[in-house]
């Protein structure tokens, strides 16, 4: 079972956005704070981040900016540069567009900028920890010979909004969730051993984890992991809470009350039958589980947070 993959789509809320701007110097662009991550690829020239904390990082052509937090920031095409509030995006319905900042014409040796930019609603109240953990800048610079997947992706969407064509809005949408997954791929490649990278590239806990994923309603014990991943009770117990941070039966606990939220916001399903998907066979067992983790019962849950046009289901 994919963690990555379901991870986030534990955390979705809508719809992905992307647009393409093209940057003619002098230029600089401040954007807002989003309730989700944002993200920036650097098709052609260069561009410096300016976060909000921290010093300005230079981008060059390919590299890949993943905000992770949805923190403000801005984009320039120099550290010190003035820096403009963005433009208001076209309507909700469109799932991409494109824009010009700077001058109508570019400037004695100065080559205009292109940028993939885009945006990922994601439920920042209960993140997962995979997501919650990572810095608020993952900076994944081009290598020659590197994260071939995640540049294929890129080609492929920027090609998508040279023109509308057939089928254009479900294959940039689709896209824009294939390069959130390769660009925390490449973050966690960078990184193996640290946090989730390290759990992702431990076979044990790895191993784990897709099995909590795969199936969380089964009465899992600590002991019953530990065999299942060749380590004796202790060893896994340790090997577990060192690299994800929280105890093995903590995390299916928590798991599982993300999936039941989840359900219960995209789905019709009577309370029983959510119940019984993530291991509890007692409703009475399940609401006081939830209301414990998301402090609020579960039928009220539905009420306040119910998704009338949900975002595709979570994989199971």
């Amino acid at each position: 079972m994919d963690v990555l993959g379901q991870a986030i789509a534990a955390m979705r809320s809508g719809a992905p956005r992307s647009f393409e701007v093209e940057c003619r110097a002098p230029w600089g662009r401040r954007y807002p704070a989003v309730p989700g991550a944002g993200f920036h690829v650097i098709l052609q020239g260069s561009a410096w981040l300016i976060p909000r904390s921290g010093e300005p990082r230079a981008l060059g052509l390919g590299d890949v900016v993943l905000l992770p937090h949805g923190t403000p920031h801005g984009m320039a095409d120099r550290p010190d540069a003035p820096l403009r509030e963005m433009d208001p995006a076209p309507g909700e319905p469109l799932v991409s567009y494109r824009a010009t900042l700077g001058p109508d014409g570019p400037g004695p040796d100065a080559p205009p900028t292109a940028m993939l930019c885009g945006s990922y609603p994601l439920d920042r109240s209960r993140p997962h920890p995979l997501v919650a953990d990572l810095p608020e800048v993952v900076h994944v610079p081009a290598r020659l010979g590197r994260h071939q997947a995640l540049r294929g992706a890129v080609d492929l969407l920027a090609a998508e909004l040279q023109a509308v064509r057939p089928g254009s809005a479900v294959a940039v949408a689709a896209l824009l969730d294939l390069i959130l997954v390769q660009i925390l791929r490449a973050w966690f490649a960078e990184q193996p051993d640290e946090g989730w990278g390290a759990a992702l590239a431990d076979p044990a806990v790895s191993a784990a984890l897709r099995l909590i994923h795969a199936r969380p309603e089964r009465p899992w014990t600590v002991a019953g992991l530990a065999a299942e991943v060749g380590l004796s009770r202790a060893a896994f117990a340790r090997r577990f809470r060192e690299l994800v941070g929280w105890a093995p039966l903590n995390y299916l606990t928590w798991w599982r009350m993300m999936i039941a939220a989840r359900l219960l916001r995209d789905s019709r399903a009577p309370l029983g039958s959510v119940a019984r998907s993530v291991g509890y066979t007692s409703e009475f067992a399940f609401a006081n589980a939830f209301k414990r983790e998301h402090g609020i019962a579960p039928g009220r849950y539905r009420t306040q947070h119910r998704i009338e046009h949900p975002p595709a289901p979570m994989a199971r």
